[in-house]
């Protein structure tokens, strides 16, 4: 399984941007998909996700309400809108794959990594 994650860019605070995570898989709706950032200097971290069959949803408290994941099968492609974006929003977020997996936050449950896509949001 190969993810690549696109969208990323530079944006002004309050902006949106949507990225995309493409995966390279026969059976594309058999895994759940997760988001996760990283920014400089810190961990990695949880931001979202979506089940294998798209019927629930889970997000990290910090972007709740400004997030939204979503996934099109036929595309082999997940999403995740960002709305009212924030300098702290700043970070690489990559997309992962867990199979037949539900809305996880815990990343040693996810069997496939993309490589990143890099958000910056200026004040």
């Amino acid at each position: 399984v190969q993810l690549q994650a696109s969208g990323g860019g530079l944006v002004q605070a309050g902006g949106s941007l949507r990225l995309s995570c493409v995966a390279s898989v026969f059976a594309f709706d058999d895994y759940a998909i997760g988001w996760f950032r990283q920014a400089p200097g810190k961990e990695r971290e949880f931001v979202a996700a979506i089940s294998w069959k798209g019927g629930s949803t889970y997000y990290a408290e910090a972007v709740k309400g400004r997030f939204t994941i979503s996934r099109d099968n036929a595309k082999n492609t997940v999403y995740l809108q960002m709305n009212s974006l924030k300098p702290e929003d700043t970070a690489v977020y990559y997309c992962a794959a867990d199979f037949l997996g539900s809305t996880t936050s815990q990343q040693t449950r996810y069997d496939y990594w993309g490589q990143g896509t890099l958000v910056t949001v200026s004040s």
